[in-house]
C-alpha cells in the first residue's frame, strides 16, 4: 500500500532552482484536499489490477481503503515538508510492510501497489499545475526524475521492512512448530490443543504413530533416512534426533528396513530406537518413552531396535535397580569367576539361547565342538542353580543376561566372532 514517496526532500536538477521546488508545494497543498478522491481512485485501481487486494478489498473495504488515506497522506506531507514529515511516513511504512507480511500478502503485490500510488500522486501533481499555472509545467520535468528515485528508494525501504517482519514471522512459526513437536514428545500438549497441533504439523490427530530416536554416539547425529511417502516431524534434542513418525500398516516393515540399512551405512555407533506404534497424538509422549528403551538398549557399536522385538531386554532396561537385582541373584557365582572363565561361560549360554537351544549351532558360532559346548552349559547350570530343562528357569537366565548386558561399560555384550578356547 502506497505511504510518504519520498523521505526527504527531493533535490531538483541544477538547472530547476527554487523555482521547481516552489511548484512543487505549490502543486502538492491542494492535493491535501483531494485525498478522499485520490483514495477511490487507487483503491478502484488495486481492485482492478492486484487480485490479492481485490480480496482484501472485498472482505474489509474501510480496512483498505483508511489504510490507503493514510499512506496516501503521508505521501503528499512528505513532498510538502520532509523534514517534519519524515519519521511518521516511515513509521507508517514499516506498519504497512509488517502488517502486509502478516497477511500473507505477496511482495510483487504490494511493491506494485506503491508504484500505483507513485504514479498517481505524480499524475495529479502534473495536472494541478498545467491546470493552474501550464507556464510552469516545464519546471516539472526537472523534478520527475528526482521524485521518482525517492519513489524507488521508498519502496526500497517497504520491501526491507516486510522482508524483516517476515523472517521474524517464519521465526515465530518455526519456534512454535518445534515448541508444539517437544510438548507431543514430552506427553505434555493439553487434550484440547491436539486439533491445533494436529493442523500445525499437518499430522492426523487420530493417525497411528511411531517414535524413533537417533543417537550419534557423542558424534552429530545425522536424521536416518525414512521411505518414500513416510510423514514425519523432526524435533532436535540433548545430541539426539526425534521424530514422531505417521505410519500406516503397510510402512512398518518398509520403515524398519530402511532403518536398519541407514545405521549399517552410517558412522559405528549410530544407534536408532523405534517406539511400538501408538494410536492418535495423544499417545505420542508415552511413545516416546518406549522409544528411548529401545535406545538405551541398542548395541554400543550402532544398530537398530525395534521395541516390539526386544520386549524382555525393555523389561529390565525399563526397571534397572530390578535387572541389578535379578543379575546378582541368578548369575552372582557366574559372574565371580576370573575374567575370562566367566566371559567364555556368558558367551556360551548367549549364543546357545540365541541358537534356540541347539548346541550343534551354539558350537558353530563359537568354533568350538558340540560336546564343549554342552560342558559349559553344564557349569553354568551348576553356578547358577537354575537348568536350562525348566522354563521358568529359563526365563530367569534370559533375562538376568539381558540386564547384565545392559549394565557393562560398552553397552551389550556381544557373541565371540571367533575362535575362542575349546576347554569346557
Amino acid at each position: 500500500m502506497p505511504a510518504h514517496l519520498v523521505r526527504t526532500r527531493p533535490q531538483p536538477h541544477p538547472t530547476a532552482g527554487t523555482a521547481a521546488v516552489a511548484v512543487l508545494h505549490r502543486a502538492a497543498r491542494p492535493l491535501m484536499g483531494q485525498l478522499g478522491a485520490l483514495t477511490d481512485r487507487l483503491t478502484a485501481e488495486l481492485y482492478a489490477r492486484e487480485p490479492a487486494y481485490r480480496t482484501e478489498i472485498e472482505a474489509d473495504p474501510a480496512h483498505v481503503r483508511a489504510e490507503i488515506q493514510r499512506s496516501l497522506r503521508h505521501s503528499v506531507a512528505s513532498l510538502l515538508d520532509p523534514a517534519l514529515s519524515r519519521d511518521a511516513a516511515r513509521a507508517c511504512s514499516a506498519r504497512i510492510g509488517a502488517d502486509r507480511a502478516a497477511r500473507g500478502f505477496p511482495l510483487d503485490a504490494v511493491s506494485h501497489a506503491f508504484r500505483l500510488g507513485g504514479a498517481l500522486v505524480w499524475q495529479a501533481l502534473v495536472d494541478e499545475v498545467t491546470l493552474r499555472h501550464p507556464e510552469d509545467a516545464h519546471l516539472l520535468v526537472h523534478l520527475a526524475v528526482d521524485v521518482w528515485n525517492f519513489v524507488d528508494e521508498h519502496c526500497a525501504h517497504v520491501a526491507d521492512s516486510y522482508r524483516r517482519a517476515e523472517r521474524e514471522l517464519a521465526w515465530r512459526r518455526e519456534n512454535r512448530r518445534r515448541l508444539m513437536i517437544a510438548a507431543l514428545l514430552d506427553g505434555a500438549t493439553r487434550i484440547a490443543d491436539l486439533p491445533d497441533a494436529a493442523t500445525a504439523l499437518d499430522l492426523p490427530e487420530r493417525g497411528r504413530y511411531v517414535v524413533l530416536i537417533a543417537s550419534g554416539g557423542g558424534r552429530a547425529t545425522p536424521r536416518p533416512t525414512l521411505p518414500h511417502g513416510v510423514r514425519a516431524v523432526w524435533h532436535t534434542a540433548a545430541g539426539a534426533e526425534r521424530a514422531i513418525v505417521g505410519l500406516a500398516d503397510q510402512e512398518a516393515d518398509q520403515l524398519a528396513a530402511a532403518l536398519r540399512e541407514f545405521c549399517q551405512r552410517a558412522a559405528p555407533g549410530t544407534r536408532i530406537g523405534l517406539s511400538p506404534a501408538v494410536e492418535g497424538l495423544a499417545a505420542v509422549g508415552g511413545a516416546r518413552r518406549l522409544a528411548e528403551t529401545a535406545l538405551r538398549i541398542c548395541p554400543a557399536d550402532g544398530g537398530t531396535v525395534l521395541l516390539d522385538e526386544q520386549l524382555p531386554a525393555a523389561l529390565v532396561a525399563a526397571a534397572p535397580r530390578l535387572g541389578r537385582i535379578l543379575t546378582d541373584r541368578v548369575l552372582g557365582p557366574l559372574l565371580a569367576l576370573p575374567p575370562a572363565d566367566r566371559t567364555l561361560l556368558l558367551d556360551t549360554l548367549t549364543a546357545w539361547l540365541d541358537c534356540d537351544g541347539s548346541a550343534q549351532r551354539a558350537a558353530a558360532r563359537l568354533y568350538c565342538h558340540r560336546n564343549t559346548v554342552l560342558n559349559r552349559l553344564r557349569r553354568c547350570e551348576q553356578l547358577t542353580g537354575r537348568s536350562l530343562a525348566r522354563p521358568a528357569d529359563l526365563v530367569e537366565l534370559g533375562l538376568a543376561l539381558h540386564a547384565h548386558r545392559l549394565v557393562q561399560p560398552d553397552g551389550p555384550a556381544g557373541v565371540a566372532t571367533g575362535p575362542v578356547p575349546s576347554s569346557p
